[in-house]
């Protein structure tokens, strides 16, 4: 899922230069190359993975009903929509309108193909960290959805926190906020930093990740490797390319959404330093929400 072009930010606040980030990295990557392996990266079959996503959203109570009031309940955002299980799976719990944003036009272009026959689903090309306050009134919505990792695509920790309370103020009283994202906060050593992902037989994709010493504890450098080939008798064939990801830390994490106004209900974590976290936003925002 991709999300934001990076922007100048202030060295003391551990943040890289203007100009040590390349603009547009995450949004190049997944353009001119992750966009076309992504679905089969996470498994290949776009019903089933959202079929998956659809149980998974319900089991933590993302319903059109959570909200305050039937009108609030009826909208639904998926920030980082990729190929869309995540928006096809909130069409599937019965939103009446899903708003599925993005900035990759592949993924994008697919996801609209796979959509035509559902209605709700408006496919949306903006940055993740305006499109709330651009797209979508006050208080409006029922659920707001951030998954595959898209946080850690934004360029700095300050964009992260302003999407926080972006969520909370578009969230009607008692909406609720999925975030998944991964702890990359704890360097890997070794091999370990070697990561399989998928392998079938005539594609195998592995990630490497590098802590380079540049960005501090800022960034990680992921370098996505995926090795094709035409046939079983082929030779294999190599692409690699690479772009950063921020580490974000659990604690720092927890500790932003709070000061945006909004209330852990559920959390989960996963393989890989995947972390879900599930919250609402209460009656009253002012009195701590």
């Amino acid at each position: 899922m991709t999300t934001a072009a990076a922007r100048p930010a202030d060295r003391s606040e551990g943040r890289p230069r203007d100009g040590e980030r390349p603009p547009d990295q995450a949004v190049d990557h997944y353009d001119r190359f992750l966009a076309e392996h992504y679905t089969w990266m996470l498994g290949g079959d776009l019903d089933a993975l959202a079929a998956r996503q659809r149980a998974a959203l319900s089991a933590w109570g993302v319903t059109p009903g959570s909200a305050i009031g039937s009108a609030a309940g009826a909208l639904a955002v998926d920030l980082g929509c990729g190929p869309g299980q995540a928006s096809l799976a909130l069409a599937g719990l019965g939103f009446d309108s899903v708003l599925a944003v993005d900035l990759s036009r592949p993924l994008l272009g697919e996801l609209a193909a796979h959509a035509m026959h559902l209605p709700e689903v408006r496919v949306v090309r903006a940055d993740v960290r305006t499109a709330l306050r651009e797209l979508v009134r006050p208080g409006s919505a029922g659920a707001v959805v951030c998954l595959g990792d898209t946080l850690t695509h934004l360029p700095t920790r300050g964009d992260v926190a302003a999407l926080f309370a972006d969520v909370a103020a578009a969230l009607a009283p008692e909406g609720t906020a999925v975030f998944a994202y991964r702890d990359l906060t704890v360097p890997l050593t070794g091999t370990d930093r070697f990561l399989p992902v998928r392998a079938t037989e005539d594609r195998i994709m592995t990630c490497f990740l590098e802590y380079p010493d540049d960005f501090d504890d800022y960034t990680v450098v992921v370098h996505d490797l995926i090795h094709t080939r035409d046939d079983t008798d082929a030779d294999w064939t190599l692409t690699a390319r690479s772009y950063r990801k921020l580490r974000l830390s659990h604690a720092w994490v927890l500790e932003q959404l709070r000061t945006a106004g909004l209330r852990v209900r559920h959390e989960e974590s996963g393989a890989g330093g995947m972390r879900t976290v599930v919250l609402e936003r209460g009656r009253s925002r002012r009195a701590g929400g």
